[in-house]
């Protein structure tokens, strides 16, 4: 990889920053259960998939992974010269938390260890049990979205990592704008957009794409499927790859011949609410104002009422991440907070449209990854 793109330092920064908020929040330890978590805590690369088969423990002085040996030769290789220990014993990983901090605490009732709220409640369970075998009480403390909130402001690498993401879906959305004609499916469709990410370098797909064309454009997370294009539809194209673990996501409207009337109206309405928007984010500007400002605009060309989900969304090595562009976030945005602009129109029965782009709030504004035209493209 390019020096861009990697950050020896990252463990210790990310575990640091974590140190700092534990001890804000009145913590001796944290033990992080979510795999894209640890991932972000360690910095680890090609080293986790999906399955959630790894915890990791962290004090001031600690931070050690359990996991197992399916994966614990490429955790070693990943944590050498980050002073990360991994643990591969075979227990549970509430037994594991258990002795780390039996071993380093004397149980005083002021230590706390914090969980993370998105545990299942088996689990949780477990934790009770393998802490609860002596006399002092539990020191489990329940978390709210601790290390998410960490996530949410990335470093330059990060964003590296997402540009070039981003790069690989522009190129996707350039072939695919020439490769669709009416007549194909949106599976069909589906699968070429796919095939060429995987293939031009995309570790993978963020997401399964969306591919929706007339009446199944009105329904924001449409499963593509044997419907067929036709002359005189529009068809929302929503796609993203995956690049060293970090994901794209953009949208765009593709028209099957020149639009006219409603739908060439609601094309206006949707350009000009993301291009507001995107002209006005910088920090301090809070996610429910970038939204309603999207609102504003749409409502004022006759399309109020007509987008139904928030405007936006965090992204980074999940592809909804913190923070949110929406009425239920009145947090100021911060520098190096990257979020998609996703305003959408959907008429059921007819018709629905959005035009979609990532990038970051820097110091003076919006610096937009997304490359792609927002002129009306029309096939």
């Amino acid at each position: 990889m390019a020096d861009e793109l990697t950050d020896l330092e990252a463990p210790a920064r990310h575990l640091g920053r974590l140190r700092g908020r534990m001890a804000e929040k009145g913590l001796t330890a944290f033990l992080a259960r979510d795999t894209s978590n640890i991932q972000w805590l360690t910095a680890f690369d090609r080293v986790f998939d999906e399955e959630a088969a790894h915890a990791l423990f962290v004090d001031q002085g600690r931070a050690v992974l359990h996991t197992d040996s399916r994966y614990s030769e490429a955790c070693r290789r990943a944590a050498e010269g980050t002073g990360i220990a991994v643990n591969d014993v075979r227990e549970g990983h509430g037994a594991f938390a258990a002795k780390l901090w039996s071993h380093r605490f004397m149980a005083e009732a002021a230590d706390k260890l914090g969980i993370e709220d998105s545990i299942e409640l088996c689990e949780y369970r477990a934790l009770e049990k393998a802490f609860g075998e002596g006399e002092a009480p539990l020191p489990l403390r329940e978390t709210d979205g601790v290390v998410a909130g960490l996530r949410a402001v990335k470093d330059p690498y990060e964003i590296a990592r997402m540009r070039r993401a981003q790069t690989i879906t522009d190129a996707a959305f350039a072939h695919i704008a020439e490769f669709m004609a009416p007549g194909m499916t949106e599976r069909q469709v589906q699968l070429e957009l796919e095939n060429f990410m995987v293939t031009r370098g995309a570790d993978g797909l963020a997401f399964p794409s969306i591919v929706a064309t007339g009446a199944n454009g009105a329904s924001p997370h449409a499963i593509p499927g044997e419907t067929v294009l036709e002359a005189g539809q529009c068809v929302v194209l929503d796609f993203g790859a995956r690049f060293a673990g970090y994901c794209s996501d953009m949208t765009r409207t593709v028209f099957l011949g020149m639009p006219e009337g409603e739908m060439a109206a609601a094309w206006e309405a949707l350009r000009a609410a993301n291009e507001a928007v995107e002209a006005m984010l910088a920090p301090g500007v809070t996610g429910a104002e970038a939204h309603q400002l999207a609102e504003d605009v749409l409502e004022g060309h006759g399309f109020g009422g007509k987008m139904g989900h928030g405007l936006g969304h965090g992204v980074g090595l999940d592809i909804h991440e913190q923070p949110v562009l929406s009425p239920r976030n009145p947090q100021p945005l911060a520098a190096g907070n990257v979020v998609t602009v996703e305003p959408g129109i959907y008429l059921p029965g007819r018709f629905g449209m959005r035009l979609e782009d990532f990038g970051v709030v820097t110091e003076t504004g919006f610096d937009v990854f997304t490359a792609s035209t927002h002129e009306m493209v029309v096939i």
